[in-house]
């Protein structure tokens, strides 16, 4: 089974720096899935930009990379049962202080940092306006830009958030929640026969203890198996 990360949206997928093994929640995950479902996995990097019409080609077997659950992309691929619960936040640096709330950042001229083609950017652009926002190939590059000084914020899931602060220790910071509510979800090709049987998986996961122990591990929120 091909799985599609990106290797670049820490605490699901994320080359280690110490081992350069790629690790993160996707992996632990994937495997877990193949363990019950008899299937062996396939981690492919695959780049964020083209990846849902990628999946709507059928080239790849499946999507981790912590996908929002959107109705615009659930029209271009299949999706699994959700599996976490988020919210966006806004990411700055450690020594910030002019940034606190939204109010904070509206008014005043700081650039927003994101990666092309997310609900994150979508959601910077309604908060300060396209010309304030700065978007960037893959999910690591604005937060790279934002430690280097390149831009005043990010714009960014909190579960990643929490995945560089913990990379980045005393280095950055959340200055506030923009939205809460979203859920990830896997992504699969139109049609695909993989999707209840992983949704089958993942309920097994969820009542043996499995997923909220990997889910504990990557400080992540799972949702319950109801929801």
């Amino acid at each position: 089974v091909t799985i599609a990360v990106e290797n670049a949206y820490p605490p699901f997928n994320y080359i280690d720096e110490a081992s350069g093994e790629a690790v993160g929640w996707d992996y632990d995950v994937g495997r877990a899935i193949c363990e019950r479902l008899n299937c062996t996995p396939v981690f492919v990097e695959a780049a964020w930009e083209g990846l849902f019409e990628a999946m709507a080609a059928g080239e790849y077997d499946v999507a981790f990379d912590g996908i929002t659950l959107t109705l615009a992309r659930s029209l271009k691929v299949d999706f699994s049962d959700p599996y976490v619960e988020y919210g966006q936040v806004i990411l700055v640096r450690a020594d910030e202080t002019e940034i606190t709330d939204e109010e904070s950042l509206v008014s005043s001229d700081k650039t927003v940092g994101t990666q092309i083609g997310t609900t994150n950017e979508i959601a910077a652009i309604k908060l300060v306006g396209e010309d304030r926002v700065v978007s960037f190939d893959t999910y690591d590059m604005p937060v790279v830009a934002l430690l280097s000084g390149d831009v005043d914020c990010v714009i960014i899931d909190e579960v990643a958030a929490i995945g560089f602060m913990r990379e980045n220790p005393d280095k950055l910071k959340i200055a506030f929640h923009v939205t809460t509510g979203e859920f990830l979800a896997l992504a699969f090709p139109p049609k695909s026969d993989l999707v209840e049987p992983f949704n089958w998986a993942m309920q097994e996961m969820f009542a043996d203890g499995t997923m909220d122990e990997i889910c504990q591990k990557w400080l992540l929120r799972p949702c319950s198996p109801s929801e």
